[in-house]
């Protein structure tokens, strides 16, 4: 079934490329990107494997996130158990019900994938090449086997340029806290606060992404002690990122925010003040946009000395 998967997207870009020239860009493959480039990229600093390729090998692997072996087995390359010593899958590829790595994870997946061409002799003169050498690894993989498909390495190099995931090969850094906590998630607009989310499941609460940070939503019962429990994150750091004390009560429904807050709200902002219409606190909307509270009061401070109102006009950046 992996085979069919990679041939029938391998056929929309031979349509695609029949019809209207090179490839459409896609929602889809572009929120996987989104979503697993900093696994890539520790994968890359880690191991040596260019996070291009990886994130080439995911999509067309598992299609774009959406195949049976991501779905069941968080099996985002199409590893097959050669020996594997942990849980496994079975699934219908070149033979009927063929065995198959399963992960717990997501970031399980990038990191054997990372492993198995790093481990295995017939992939060791890749790592001879340059990381940023796309092409040379996409034809060495074909080379070497990684699929029999004659046009695996074009798929691969195509998707690298039409996405330009050869970005992410000059990378120095990565964000650890995406890496490790990025599941299966969906994207989001919510239109009334601009605001762009990254949402996915860790334990009860669902992570958002917004102003290049992460907030959880408290839920009733929740403290700062059980969140940092759950999201591995010291209940000390949790409480200083937003600005309390780590014995402070949580209220159902406030923001608790996952790192350092900027010092102000995203760009299109710049122009756009906030609107106070119901009784507030300057921190309650430092928190709302993930603004530190002191960066918030300095851009806003006759407001601050005399105390907020209804109808106050809120510098944001």
């Amino acid at each position: 079934m992996r085979r069919y998967i990679f041939l029938f997207f391998s056929f929309l870009y031979m349509l695609s490329a029949i019809a209207a020239g090179p490839a459409k860009w896609n929602q889809v493959y572009q929120a996987y990107i989104d979503q697993y480039k900093d696994m890539a990229i520790e994968g890359m600093l880690k191991y040596g494997v260019p996070a291009s390729i990886t994130l080439a090998q995911g999509l067309l692997e598992s299609g774009a996130g959406r195949g049976r072996l991501v779905r069941q087995g968080n099996n985002h390359f199409g590893i097959k158990c050669h020996g594997w010593k942990g849980r496994t899958i079975t699934h219908d590829d070149d033979a009927i019900g063929e065995c198959f790595r399963a992960y717990d994870s997501a970031l399980e997946s990038y990191e054997d994938h990372c492993k198995f061409l790093r481990d295995r002799p017939r992939y060791r003169s890749l790592f001879s090449l340059d990381r940023s050498d796309y092409r040379g690894w996409a034809h060495g993989l074909k080379r070497a086997g990684y699929a029999t498909n004659p046009a695996y390495a074009q798929s691969l190099i195509n998707l690298i340029e039409l996405y330009k995931l050869y970005e992410y090969d000059k990378a120095k850094h990565y964000d650890r806290f995406m890496a490790h906590h990025s599941g299966e998630n969906m994207s989001a607009r919510d239109a009334g606060n601009n605001r762009t989310t990254t949402t996915q499941i860790a334990g009860a609460h669902a992570i958002h992404k917004y102003n290049e940070n992460y907030y959880v939503v408290v839920r009733q019962g929740d403290t700062f002690k059980s969140l940092s429990k759950e999201l591995d994150i010291s209940a000390r750091k949790l409480a200083k990122y937003n600005e309390r004390d780590k014995k402070d009560r949580l209220v159902e429904g406030e923001f608790i925010w996952l790192k350092k807050k900027l010092s102000k709200a995203p760009k299109t902002f710049k122009k756009r003040p906030y609107y106070v219409r119901k009784p507030e606190s300057l921190y309650d909307i430092a928190q709302k946009y993930g603004i530190r509270l002191k960066s918030l009061v300095k851009k806003n401070e006759k407001i601050a000395e005399r105390g907020l109102q209804i109808g106050d006009e809120v510098r944001l950046y």
